[in-house]
C-alpha cells in the first residue's frame, strides 16, 4: 500500500450485534444518581453533626448548672435537734454573704430571730426580697432549692423547722402566715386543756396568742413578763422555742434542768410534767410552742 498516511480512513469498528441504543440512554443516567446519593450523605452528615452539637451543649450547660446540697450540708445551718416529728436547725448568715443552693425536701416553719432583709433567690425563679421583724413566723410547703442572700447589709438569723410528718392544709389564726384570711382574735385561749395555769394567762394581758396551724401542728406565740413558774402535763408533744428576752429556765420531768435564750429549744414529750420558770426581768420573755397534734389523737383513738 502506498500514499500519505495522512489521508488513510479508519475502518468502521464492527457493531456488536447485542447492543441496543435505549439500554445505553438507560445506563447513562447512572452518574446522575451516583450525584444525588451524595448529596443526600452530606446532608444527613450535617444533620447529624448539628443533633450532636446541640446534646454537647446541653451537657455542658448541664454540667454548669449549681447542684443544691441537702440543708444538713449547708454550712450556714446547724442541726441543734432531731426526732420523728421535726428537725431543727439553727441558721446565722453574716452581712453581705450567701447560703449555698440548699435543697427544702418538706416542709417547714421558720422564726426571725431580730429583723431580716434578704434576698430569696428559688431556683428557676426570679429573686424576691423578703424583710421581716423580730419573732415573725413563715412557713413554706417546701419542695425547692434555694439562695439566701444578705444584700442589705444586715445579719440574718434565724430558726428552722422541718416538719417530717405530712401537714396537709396550713391556715392563719390570729397571725397571717400564710396568704388567706386572719381571725379576728379574742384572749380566749382554744385548745389548752381547762386545768391548766396557761388558760390564766389571758386574763393577766400576757396570753398566748394562736398564730397558726396546719393538719398536723398547732402554733401559740407567748409574752410573759410575770416572775414565778408554769407548769403542764401535756398528753401531745410539743417544741419549746425560746426567743427574745431574758433567759429563762425549763425543767422536765426526770431530766436537768435547762437554760434557754434567743433561738434555743427543747423537746417536751408527751406525758411528761414540765415547768417553765422565769425569773426577775424588765421586759417579757417571749416564745414559741408548737403542738403536735396526731401524738395526742393516737394516744386517743
Amino acid at each position: 500500500m502506498t500514499g500519505n498516511l495522512t489521508d488513510a480512513h479508519c475502518p468502521t469498528p464492527p457493531r456488536n450485534p447485542s447492543f441496543r441504543p435505549k439500554q445505553a440512554d438507560v445506563f447513562s443516567s447512572l452518574p446522575l444518581r451516583r450525584k444525588v446519593g451524595l448529596r443526600r450523605e452530606k446532608s444527613l452528615f450535617a444533620f447529624a453533626g448539628f443533633i450532636t452539637g446541640l446534646l454537647v451543649l446541653t451537657l455542658a450547660l448541664n454540667a454548669q448548672a449549681p447542684v443544691a446540697v441537702p440543708i444538713a450540708k449547708e454550712p450556714h445551718h446547724r442541726l441543734v435537734l432531731e426526732n420523728e416529728y421535726v428537725r431543727v436547725f439553727r441558721m446565722s448568715l453574716p452581712a453581705h454573704d450567701a447560703t449555698l443552693l440548699h435543697q427544702h425536701d418538706v416542709p417547714y416553719l421558720y422564726i426571725s430571730l431580730g429583723p431580716a432583709d434578704v434576698i430569696n433567690a428559688v431556683q428557676r425563679k426570679p429573686e424576691a426580697r423578703i424583710v421581716m421583724v423580730d419573732g415573725q413566723l413563715g412557713y413554706s410547703p417546701g419542695h425547692f432549692a434555694h439562695i439566701a442572700r444578705t444584700d442589705a447589709g444586715s445579719t440574718f438569723d434565724n430558726v428552722t423547722i422541718e416538719l417530717l410528718k405530712p401537714q396537709g392544709e396550713p391556715k392563719n389564726l390570729c397571725d397571717k402566715v400564710v396568704d388567706g384570711p386572719v381571725l379576728t382574735c379574742t384572749g380566749e385561749v382554744k385548745g389548752v386543756p381547762a386545768g391548766s395555769p396557761l388558760r390564766l394567762l389571758p386574763k393577766l394581758g400576757i396570753g398566748p396568742r394562736r398564730s397558726f396551724e396546719t393538719d398536723e401542728i398547732a402554733v401559740a406565740s407567748y409574752s410573759l413578763s410575770l416572775v414565778g413558774s408554769y407548769n403542764e402535763d401535756s398528753k401531745s408533744p410539743r417544741l419549746f422555742v425560746a426567743e427574745d428576752g431574758p433567759q429563762l429556765h425549763v425543767e422536765i420531768a426526770g431530766e436537768s434542768a435547762r437554760s434557754l435564750s434567743n433561738g434555743e429549744t427543747v423537746w417536751l414529750e408527751a406525758g411528761k410534767e414540765w415547768k417553765i420558770i422565769l425569773p426577775r426581768q424588765d421586759k417579757p420573755t417571749r416564745f414559741l410552742m408548737i403542738r403536735f397534734k396526731d401524738a395526742a389523737a393516737a394516744a386517743n383513738p
